[in-house]
C-alpha cells in the first residue's frame, strides 16, 4: 500500500535513511549518501510538509519512502533528454529508500509502479530520475523497469563536491 506521509511517519523514514547510512559506512551499499548531509530527518520532513513525500508499506510497516513531484534538480538542465518536455509534463522521483532489510523483496520496483501510476494520473508523460554513477543496483533496477540513461551530469549535491549523477528517462 502507498500513501502520503505524515509527519507521524517521520522517526521510520529516518530510520530507513540511517540503516542505509550504516550500510554505506559498513561497505554494504554503494548510493552515496552521507550521514548528517544527506538525506536527513529535515529531508523528510521538508518533504512531508510540501505534501509530496510518500510511503510504501506492508502489514502497516513502512518499508520504504520517496519524494515524488515535478521539481528538476537545475543539474537536469545539462543532461541530454531524449525526450523535450514542459516541466509540467514531468514527474521526477527523488530519495527513493528502502529499508536494508527488506531489500531484495521487490519494494524498490513496486514504488517505481506507483510512481509510474501517479504521473500519470498528474497528467504527467515523462518521467525523469536520477542516481548516483557507482549505484550499480539502482541502476540495474531502472534499467530493468525500462528507463533509459541520457548521460551523466557533474554536480556538488548537498555539499558533496564532484558528485556525477546518472540522469534517466521514460516515456509513458
Amino acid at each position: 500500500m502507498f500513501r502520503k506521509a505524515t509527519l507521524e511517519d517521520l522517526n521510520a523514514i529516518e530510520a530507513i535513511y540511517n540503516d542505509i547510512h550504516t550500510e554505506e559506512e559498513q561497505g554494504r551499499a554503494f548510493i552515496n549518501w552521507k550521514r548528517e548531509v544527506y538525506p536527513t530527518k529535515e529531508t523528510a520532513k521538508s518533504a512531508i510538509l510540501e505534501d509530496d513525500m510518500f510511503v510504501e508499506l506492508d502489514n502497516g510497516i513502512i518499508v520504504a519512502s520517496a519524494r515524488i513531484n515535478k521539481k528538476q534538480v537545475a543539474e537536469y538542465a545539462d543532461a541530454a533528454w531524449s525526450y523535450q518536455a514542459n516541466d509540467d509534463e514531468v514527474m521526477v522521483i527523488h530519495t527513493l529508500a528502502v529499508a536494508p532489510k527488506f531489500k531484495g523483496r521487490g519494494y524498490g520496483s513496486k514504488f517505481v509502479k506507483f510512481y509510474e501510476e501517479y504521473a500519470v494520473n498528474q497528467g504527467c508523460r515523462f518521467l525523469r530520475l536520477d542516481t548516483w554513477e557507482n549505484n550499480l543496483t539502482a541502476r540495474s533496477l531502472y534499467k530493468k523497469l525500462g528507463y533509459n540513461e541520457v548521460g551523466i551530469v557533474t554536480s556538488e549535491f548537498n555539499g558533496i563536491s564532484g558528485f556525477r549523477l546518472v540522469c534517466l528517462e521514460k516515456k509513458l
